[in-house]
C-alpha cells in the first residue's frame, strides 16, 4: 500500500513514529475518491488531518497567497511522470478555490520518454542491424539516459547519450537536440493543449483574464517536491508550528465546501 510505505519512508528518515498527515489528491477526485484515500490512510496507522487538491498544494508551495492582490485567476499546469492535470484556481482574500480542472489520466512524462527510446531503437537498428527491442535489461538502460537526456533539454539545446557496450558488446554513443526532441514529441505537445482549452471553456473565463500561469516545474522550487512542499506547510500549520519559515506563508485554514470537488483555504498574514 503507498500511504504505508510513505509512512514508513518518512518514519525511517525522521528516526521516530509518525501520525498525524496531509494527504494530497488530483483536484479531479470524486467524493468517494477521497474518502477511499482517508479509509487508506486510516487503514495505514495515520490520523488525515485534511486531504487537499494537489493544484492547491503547488499553490501554496510557490507562495501564490503571498503575490495577490484583489482577485486573481491562476492555471496551474502539471505535467506528471505518469499522467496530466490542468487546474484553474481563483485567489481572493485569502481564499484558494479550484473552479474547474481537466487532464488526462494516460498522459505523462513517461510518454515522451518511450518516444526516445523508441526513436533511438530504430537509430540502433539502422547502425548496426541488430533489434535490441526484446532485451529488458538493455531496454532499461536506454530508458534511463533517454531520461537523462530529456531533462537536460529542458536547460540546454543538445544533449548526448553515450551508453558502453548497450547491445552485444555495441557502444552507442548519439546527440539529441532540442529541436529534434520537438518533433519527435509534436503530437504529445499539442495534445496538452485540449485540457487547457476545456479548462477555459468550462470556467468561462478568457485566456486574457489569467493573472498567472505556474508550469510544474518552476525554477523556484523543486518541482518534484512542489505538492508535497505545499502539504507540508499545511501540516505544519495544522500541528501548531510557529517557527518563522511557517508564519512566512500565513495561516492557512481549510475548510471543505459541500457538494464541491473543492476545499477553500482561508489565508491570514501573521503579521498584518
Amino acid at each position: 500500500m503507498v500511504l504505508l510505505k510513505m509512512k514508513e519512508t518518512a518514519e525511517s528518515y525522521l528516526g521516530t513514529t509518525t501520525t498525524n498527515a496531509v494527504v494530497t489528491v488530483p483536484a479531479y477526485f470524486n467524493d468517494s475518491q477521497r474518502q477511499a484515500t482517508n479509509d487508506a490512510g486510516t487503514i495505514s496507522g495515520m490520523n488525515v488531518l485534511r486531504i487537499i487538491n494537489e493544484p492547491t498544494a503547488a499553490a501554496i508551495a510557490y507562495g501564490l497567497d503571498k503575490k495577490v492582490q484583489g482577485e486573481r485567476n491562476v492555471l496551474i499546469f502539471d505535467l506528471g511522470g505518469g499522467t496530466f492535470d490542468v487546474s484553474l484556481l481563483t485567489i481572493e482574500e485569502g481564499i484558494f478555490e479550484v473552479k474547474v480542472t481537466a487532464g488526462d489520466t494516460h498522459l505523462g512524462g513517461e510518454d515522451f520518454d518511450n518516444r526516445l527510446v523508441n526513436h533511438f531503437v530504430q537509430e540502433f537498428k539502422r547502425k548496426n542491424k541488430k533489434d535490441l527491442s526484446s532485451n529488458p535489461r538493455t531496454l532499461r538502460r536506454l530508458r534511463t539516459a533517454c531520461e537523462r537526456a530529456k531533462r537536460a533539454l529542458s536547460s540546454a539545446a543538445q544533449t548526448s547519450i553515450e551508453i558502453d557496450s548497450l547491445f552485444e558488446g555495441i557502444d552507442f554513443y548519439t546527440s539529441l537536440t532540442r529541436t529534434r526532441f520537438e518533433e519527435l514529441c509534436q503530437d504529445l505537445f499539442r495534445s496538452t493543449l485540449d485540457p487547457v482549452e476545456k479548462v477555459l471553456c468550462d470556467s468561462k473565463i478568457d485566456k486574457s483574464n489569467v493573472h498567472e500561469i505556474v508550469l510544474e516545474p518552476n525554477k523556484s522550487i523543486n518541482s518534484d517536491e512542489a505538492v508535497a512542499y505545499g502539504a507540508a506547510v499545511q501540516a505544519a500549520i495544522l500541528s501548531g508550528d510557529t517557527s518563522e519559515k511557517i508564519s512566512n506563508h500565513h495561516h492557512i485554514y481549510l475548510f471543505p465546501v459541500p457538494n464541491h470537488r473543492c476545499f477553500f483555504l482561508f489565508v491570514f498574514n501573521h503579521h498584518a
